[in-house]
């Protein structure tokens, strides 16, 4: 299965382009955002549990990580409610339930062998520090020699100046409305934007962002 598989095009889905399919577990559904892969792939999925629902114990062959968007995602090692940022690094293994239901933003296959820092991180708790620009705070989540993870809290009518994406840059709206000149982007909206791709992003409402850059291939997209 090849679902926006190739890295080097821009990719926008909204929340009105959503298309779920049911998983191999019951009460489990996925909007698949990309794909490169069967059952095991490398993908990037949005995931919808429902209450009382289990998946399978399984292991991550490639690393997962996640961030929980509303309820309560359980496994093994405890209770996450909406706003945690979960990293499970190559090599480990869980079994995710769920009493309430919940829904979370999901990446799997995409890690480094080496990267093996585990991280629960209450985002709803944690210190945003100042970006680059006026009304741009950050929080950092995670760092590694393919990727740099964070969250990015925009106020109402910050901008950015603009800038290109070695790299690429992958974006996930969690709150408000993030905007560039290529459209507006509301809370449920995911974009990829390929190596070395340009924008001018600014935010007129206000917004919060998870934000991935540096991870989309570069061989690939320069060829």
């Amino acid at each position: 299965m090849r679902i926006n598989a190739d890295f080097t095009k821009r990719v926008v889905v909204r929340p009105e382009d959503y298309e779920w399919v049911h998983s191999p577990a019951s009460g489990v559904d996925r909007m698949m955002l990309d794909r490169i892969g069967d059952e095991v792939a490398r993908a990037t999925t949005i995931v919808r549990f429902a209450p009382g629902s289990r998946f399978d114990a399984h292991t991550h062959g490639g690393g997962e990580e996640f961030f929980v968007l509303d309820g309560v995602f359980s496994d093994e090692s405890g209770d996450y409610p909406a706003g945690f940022y979960v990293r499970n690094p190559v090599g480990t293994s869980h079994t995710p339930h769920t009493d309430p239901g919940c829904t979370i933003f999901v990446k799997l296959h995409q890690f480094l062998p080496e990267d093996q820092e585990q991280k629960h991180i209450d985002t709803t708790h944690a210190t945003f520090v100042p970006g680059e620009v006026e009304g741009l705070s950050v929080l950092p989540l995670h760092e590694a020699p393919n990727e740099c993870v964070a969250l990015e809290r925009w106020a109402p009518g910050t901008r950015f100046h603009r800038h290109s994406h070695r790299g690429g840059e992958e974006i996930f709206v969690l709150e408000g409305v993030f905007e560039d000149e290529h459209g507006h982007y509301p809370a449920g909206t995911w974009l990829r934007n390929p190596h070395l791709s340009e924008h001018t992003p600014f935010s007129t409402e206000g917004c919060l962002i998870y934000m991935k850059s540096g991870h989309l291939p570069v061989e690939e997209a320069a060829a």
